[in-house]
């Protein structure tokens, strides 16, 4: 049986906890990783009516950092977004803050995340209204972002992925909307190093501003000539901002984002071992997909997986334009009408339906051991009230009832 992340803090959390302190959102998800399936959140007895087969099966803590949950929203997720996607080709382009700023990011990542997010998603639709790029000024792009805040070995590295339709919705001159198609090529949408030199200046501009106003008050460079210092780094350097080459279409844009929604930083099977003072794990090595293997002390693992704990409420997933969630309903109708698409797309619905059967195609009910007969419910178990707090929960492993 592979190791887990969950296991990694029973045995390491303790060394882990005697030197350091968790915030609010770091407890919260160490608590869920270690309960999560097991009988300190509750379960039900499952018996097989055809065998003598029974078994236990736990609830899932639902925390969305823990390696063992988030499938189903995942799945659910996949399904709406499904049948919006329109019949054009999309561009994936990632925004990337530089390391130097990984120290505001430890003591402040809200308004870090909040930030990167405001000045993508403006430099993107700045550059969508702009008639040089897109033949037609003021468009309304469609355009989701996604955050990341980690590497392969699970160091900081704070960017955000795009993946944005080729064209914007537009008025025509009878009041009605058009879709336009950008102006170099259908499937090109905007030069990077433009796009990089706009997003830097936003980015240090909104950082400059409440630096000036006193907002920042633990950041780490915020003395006079330490901020000097890191403003004249980020702007001698070009921030990276990357573009892909453009999906073909749906099918592909789906099978691109089931990759980057609901993932946590580090799988349970990228972990392959753990032993006294290590945890052993792959981390892909090359473009071509080949992979290696890695090892950090368990408590230096421990340390960079919270690093990517984000703070209560923020939202990794955020969209913009015709996807954003106020206006939606009427811009996706206008472009789909653009496009010559039905209002509702039966070919996008079967296909989500289709996607999801596939998804569900085992038979939980199914017994595993016989093949023939139906799990029942013939015991329930109450999960705690309250779980316990890491220094005490990394301790204990319960093997549920007996």
């Amino acid at each position: 049986m592979a190791a887990t992340v969950a296991q990694v803090l029973r045995h390491f959390g303790a060394q882990y906890l005697a030197t350091h302190a968790l915030n609010t959102p770091q407890a919260k998800a160490w608590r869920g990783i270690v309960a999560c399936r097991t009988a300190a959140l509750g379960g039900q007895q499952l018996a097989c009516d055809a065998c003598e087969h029974r078994h236990w099966q736990y609830h899932s803590c639902r925390n969305r950092h823990c390696p063992q949950c988030g499938a189903r929203a995942k799945d659910a997720w996949l399904q709406g977004r499904l049948a919006e996607l329109l019949p054009v080709p999309y561009a994936h382009l990632v925004f990337t803050l530089p390391h130097s700023l990984n120290g505001l990011y430890t003591a402040h990542p809200r308004w870090v995340i909040d930030t990167l997010f405001a000045c993508t998603a403006q430099t993107l639709a700045e550059f969508a209204g702009n008639a040089r790029w897109m033949g037609t000024r003021d468009g309304t792009p469609a355009f989701s972002l996604v955050l990341h805040t980690w590497t392969q070995d699970l160091r900081l590295h704070i960017h955000v992925h795009a993946v944005m339709a080729c064209g914007v919705l537009a008025k025509d001159e009878g009041n009605g909307c058009q879709w336009r198609t950008p102006t170099r090529k259908p499937d090109f949408l905007f030069p990077v190093q433009a796009l990089s030199k706009v997003f830097r200046g936003k980015f240090l501009a909104a950082l400059t501003h409440t630096h000036d106003r006193g907002d920042l008050p633990h950041d780490p460079q915020g003395q006079a000539q330490a901020w000097r210092d890191r403003q004249r780094q980020l702007y001698r350097h070009d921030w990276v901002v990357y573009a892909k080459t453009p999906m073909g279409g749906p099918a592909q844009v789906l099978e691109y984002l089931s990759r980057y929604t609901h993932r946590t930083a580090i799988s349970n099977e990228r972990i392959r071992a753990i032993s006294a003072e290590e945890v052993a794990f792959t981390v892909r090595s090359n473009d071509q997909g080949g992979k290696r293997l890695e090892r950090l002390r368990g408590v230096e693992f421990v340390r960079r997986f919270l690093l990517h704990v984000l703070p209560s409420g923020i939202k990794r997933i955020r969209h913009y334009g015709v996807l954003a969630p106020g206006c939606k309903a009427v811009k996706l109708s206008a472009a789909r009408l653009a496009l010559h698409m039905p209002t509702q797309s039966p070919q996008a619905m079967e296909s989500a339906q289709g996607f999801m059967a596939r998804v569900a195609q085992m038979d939980v009910g199914l017994c595993p051991c016989c093949k023939l007969g139906r799990l029942q419910v013939i015991a329930v178990l109450v999960g705690q009230a309250s779980l316990p707090v890491p220094a005490d929960a990394v301790a204990q492993h319960s093997r549920g009832p007996p």
